[in-house]
């Protein structure tokens, strides 16, 4: 995508579109996604003392996967949830007994960089490039499975990010929090669907930036889901929980 002034579809509102019908009569498609990420002890934490080793902000990353994700995997598993994991390939290294669970489940994975220590937007293109497509290949080595779609770490991308999504043949991206509804980009002739992600509906700034507590996030988590099921009556939603 070459820099622009906006984004690669055309503005349409929300209440100028075409009727959005889901399977069965639903009104929302609810989807979950943890976030599966890891980081190298030998790298500076995003957002941390900068150092490495910076083992007071990588210590607690490194306990979501050695125990909160099983809590998530148990919870789910007990409701009959399945996830779409958005996943660093390099778990599949680091942790390869996440993956197992999750496939057992039939959950999903979308690519999510190689690591959350790494941004996109930060790298030189054919670093990014490479990085895109050793993310697909990891992944689909690790779980039988080509990912089909992508959350960038951060959810950072640069100009260049969603040329390589499609080359990697990816179908669907979930960066863009823009809407409560798919729509279609147009790269390069290439369509690819972004697909509701959300900065609301997600623990991480929830808890740990605004320091509401579990009661309040559950609380928005309803609030959320009520509007969206309303709104849905007159045409589908999409709504995301983010993990």
């Amino acid at each position: 995508m070459q820099p622009q002034r906006s984004g690669p579809f055309p503005y349409v509102p929300i209440n100028r579109r075409p009727r959005i019908t889901w399977p069965n009569g639903a009104r929302l498609a609810l989807w979950v996604i943890p976030n599966v990420e890891t980081f190298p002890l030998n790298e500076p934490v995003p957002g941390g003392t900068g150092l490495a080793p910076d083992v007071i902000n990588w210590a607690p990353r490194d306990y979501g996967n050695r125990v909160g994700i099983f809590r998530v995997i148990e919870v789910m598993a007990r409701h009959g949830v399945r996830g779409t994991v958005a996943l660093n390939a390099e778990v599949c290294d680091d942790y390869p007994q996440i993956i197992e669970d999750a496939r057992a489940l039939g959950w999903e994975f979308m690519g999510h960089n190689q690591s959350n220590a790494r941004l996109l937007h930060l790298m030189a293109p054919d670093e990014e490039r490479r990085v895109v497509l050793a993310t697909f290949s990891r992944i689909e080595k690790a779980t039988g499975h080509r990912p089909k779609g992508w959350l960038s770490s951060g959810l950072q991308e640069s100009w260049h990010t969603l040329d390589y999504l499609v080359e990697a043949g990816a179908t669907y991206v979930a960066d863009w929090i823009n809407d409560d509804q798919p729509y279609l980009m147009n790269i390069g002739g290439q369509r690819l669907c972004s697909i509701p992600y959300s900065g609301e509906i997600n623990d991480l700034p929830q808890i740990l930036r605004a320091g509401r507590s579990s009661d309040e996030f559950e609380l928005m988590i309803r609030r959320q889901f009520d509007t969206l099921y309303r709104e849905g009556a007159q045409s589908g939603r999409v709504m995301a929980i983010c993990l």
